[in-house]
Order: structure tokens, then sequence, then C-alpha cells
């Protein structure tokens, strides 16, 4: 994964360029942090930490050069948010990024200022995901910088992953493994990467659909 860690390297590097000291951080996670990361299929999650909310200028700055026709992605595609540090700090399920920017030739690209309908969800997730496992890039460790999140407290953002899962894709691969790292989390406080879950979804009765359900059950469950 040699392209990879270069891309991480320059990627970096070109956010320091273009925030300088409003930079506080660039951190791995998704795949990448619990190592799950699987060359071709996966994509780079990457959040990026700056001090104070960022302007509409900064904001077309970091999408023109990390887009992948000016920076090609060697993964699947790069998917980038940018939080203010105050909102990293704090244990809210909120989305509250600065931009969200999805970029590569596997995905469709986008580089949004607000979360769409449907999606605020991922945001809890992958800042949960940086607290416990996220890989600095560059700044302080990600313990100091994400607040972590309590389980209960996810239960509605994970239920709403399946919600999503169950309209968009019930019978993919994903649908499943989702359920069973959601669930994980929420009986053990552990992420674990999604090939992990592989046996454990063989071992589900039912099919995807039946499995999703009775997943969201569980998360919606007091």
């Amino acid at each position: 994964m040699e392209a990879e860690r270069a891309y991480l390297e320059e990627l970096v590097g070109r956010l320091q360029k273009l925030l300088g000291p409003e930079l506080v951080g660039v951190y791995a996670g998704g795949s990448w942090a619990l190592g799950g990361y699987q060359p071709g299929p996966s994509d780079l999650d990457v959040a990026v930490v700056v001090r104070e909310a960022l302007a509409e200028d900064d904001a077309d700055r970091i999408v023109a050069k990390l887009r992948h026709e000016a920076f090609p992605c060697p993964a699947r595609g790069l998917e980038l948010v940018v939080y203010a540090e105050e909102t990293a700090r704090t244990p809210s399920v909120e989305p509250a990024f600065e931009l969200n920017l999805n970029t590569g030739s596997g995905i469709t690209f986008r580089a949004d200022r607000v979360a769409q309908p449907g999606e605020r969800q991922w945001f809890a997730i992958d800042r949960s995901v940086l607290a416990k496992h996220g890989i600095a890039l560059f700044g302080p460790p990600p313990a100091d910088v994400f607040a972590p999140m309590a389980p209960d407290d996810l239960r509605p953002a994970l239920a709403d992953v399946l919600r999503w899962y169950e309209r968009e894709a019930p019978e993919s691969e994903d649908a499943v493994l989702n359920a069973g790292r959601s669930l994980r989390f929420v009986r053990e406080g552990i992420w674990l990467p999604k090939p992990a879950l592989r046996a454990w979804a063989g071992e589900q009765p039912g099919t995807n659909g039946e499995i999703i359900v009775r997943a969201i059950a569980e998360l919606e469950a007091n």
C-alpha cells in the first residue's frame, strides 16, 4: 500500500500549504484506521480539523487541490471531511462539518457544506471511529481532538445507517456487515472493520433484509 501512504503524505503537505496555522490536524479513519483497508474496493477516509469555521474561499481551494482530477487518488475514492476544532471536541451526533468532499475514480464527486437529507448519520459514526482508532497523519493524537461518543447516544445514527442500506442496497454484503458492526459497537463499545465480520454474517439466519430488520430492532430497543 505504498501508493496510498505516499498519497496521504502528499495530501497532508497540500493541506498545510492551503491552511497554514489554521490546520490543527489530519487524521485517517474508516477502514485504514481499523485495519480493514482493501486495495481496490476501499476508500480512504480522512478527517481534517481546523481552528475556526472554514471560509468559502478556503473550502473552494481545498476542493480544487484535492479533487481526483488534480490529485489522483490511488484508492476507490477519497472521502474527506473538514471539522472545526470545537465540533470535533464536542460529543454530539450532529454532522456540523465545514466541508464534505467525495472524489475518486470509483465514487461520485460531491463537495457539500451541509449534510444532505438522509445522510446526517454518517458523520457522528466517523468521528466515533476516529476518537477510538484514528491515525494522526499530522497534529496531536486523535483522542485529544475527537470526543468519544457513548454507544447509546449513537444508537439512532446506527439505525439510520441500516435504514439507508435497507432502502438503497438491501442485498449488498455491506448492508449485513454494517449491521454486525453496529451491533458489536452497541453491545461491546468496540469498532471492527467490516471484513472481520464476514464470519458473523455467515452465521446469521434469514435473508439480508431480515438480518437488517432484526439489527434495527435491537438498536432501537431501550
